[in-house]
């Protein structure tokens, strides 16, 4: 699997306005990484997926630890990455259960039906998918596309795809909240 993100319009939310926030946050630490994932997880809506996409070591489960502290799963939760269980679930202080899903180990989507995604995908909680590039034939329209890319060994770069009016809210409060260099 190649580090590079999949082309723009390939795998990029489908119809409506695609808003892209900032074009590029550098984060210069596992921590910065993590601190974009809370205000994500703080105010990410239920239902919503979260297509995280980047090679081995891009922060990807960094990235979900962030969400899991801004949606206030108890810290007695350890959150790791899923790689041989394929999901874990995790319960928030807002009542929205968190759905981490690691596919890495999958071939291919059809390995993704047995699981039952659907019940997850589709359900109130905020699913949180690494590897998404294996079911992405699966992938609902209406969800935020995390492209996390390694700069050097502490930089990464995000970059945050989302769409419509309800992702505009969460656009403000990123740039409100995110004190993190923007790349070009």
């Amino acid at each position: 699997m190649s580090g590079e993100s999949p082309e723009r319009g390939k795998h990029a939310p489908a119809g409506g306005e695609v808003i892209t926030h900032p074009p590029v946050i550098v984060a210069r630490s596992p921590e910065q990484t993590a601190r974009v994932g809370e205000i994500l997880g703080a105010h990410a809506d239920r239902g919503r997926l979260l297509a995280l996409w980047g090679e081995m070591g891009a922060g990807k489960t960094c990235l979900v630890q962030g969400i899991a502290r801004g949606m206030g799963v108890p810290e007695d939760f350890f959150v790791t990455s899923p790689t041989f269980t394929l999901i874990n679930e995790y319960p928030s202080a807002r009542g929205v259960m968190l759905y981490h899903f690691d596919l890495y180990r999958l071939g291919d989507a059809e390995d993704l039906l047995d699981l039952g995604y659907e019940e997850y995908w589709y359900s109130d909680g905020i699913s949180a998918v690494e590897w998404p590039e294996i079911a992405s034939v699966l992938l609902p329209e209406n969800r935020i596309d995390i492209y996390l890319s390694i700069d050097d060994d502490s930089t990464r770069s995000i970059r945050i795809e989302m769409k419509g009016e309800k992702m505009k809210i969460l656009h403000r409060e990123l740039v409100h909240h995110t004190h993190i260099t923007e790349g070009s």
